[in-house]
């Protein structure tokens, strides 16, 4: 069973219907007990930062995220929910995120330049690492496969933990890891079939 974080925050039924589409049995829920039986956890999250920070905080599932990666239950963070994997976020103020993954978000109109329009709405390709070991949730996918990304910040300061990168004015940073915790800045179920088969492996994992 896949958990999907219920907080008020996030494209819930839309990564439901793309986990069914693959098999997967998928509960969307703010529960604590039934995230705990959950075998793996996703984290959605659209809109700013702070409002869904505190949402998560308030509603006591930010706990429940940390001691849950903490025991090593493999843990996706997608868009904004892959933002609030780091140490904070400079989006309208300075905000603390979860800390799981080292690193910082900051707005992207100043690493891309003029000529590009934000938010960066569309598909692009991912890029991986040269030389490193691909992430495993990135198995079945091939450089420059597509992906839909909607966002106007992305994390920086974490090249450590970055698995996939996008260029678009300059190469951003698509997709994160660290040990259990996983994090993609594009939106897997609005990814066609390349998406479908990112969540797959997450799955698989």
């Amino acid at each position: 069973m896949i958990g999907i974080i219920d907080y008020g925050v996030g494209n819930l039924f839309s990564l439901k219907s793309s986990l069914a589409y693959i098999g997967e049995e998928a509960v969307v829920t703010g529960d604590e007990k039934k995230l705990k039986q959950c075998e793996k956890i996703l984290l959605p999250g659209v809109g700013a930062f702070r409002d869904a920070a505190w949402k998560l905080r308030q509603s006591g599932l930010a706990d429940v995220v940390l001691e849950e990666a903490a025991a090593g239950k493999p843990l996706l963070g997608i868009c904004l929910g892959m933002q609030m994997l780091f140490d904070k976020s400079y989006e309208y103020g300075e905000y603390s995120g979860l800390g799981l993954i080292p690193g910082v978000v900051r707005p992207i109109a100043p690493m891309i330049g003029e000529g590009k329009k934000v938010p960066h709405i569309g598909w692009n390709g991912l890029h991986f690492p040269k030389g490193a070991t691909r992430c495993p949730i990135f198995a079945n996918i091939s450089e420059n496969d597509c992906v839909y990304f909607v966002h106007s910040y992305a994390a920086v300061e974490c090249d450590a933990f970055v698995t996939a990168t996008t260029e678009y004015g300059a190469e951003l940073t698509a997709a994160v890891a660290k040990g259990n915790v996983y994090g993609t800045q594009f939106h897997p179920e609005k990814s066609g079939e390349v998406g479908l088969r990112i969540l797959k492996a997450f799955c698989n994992l």
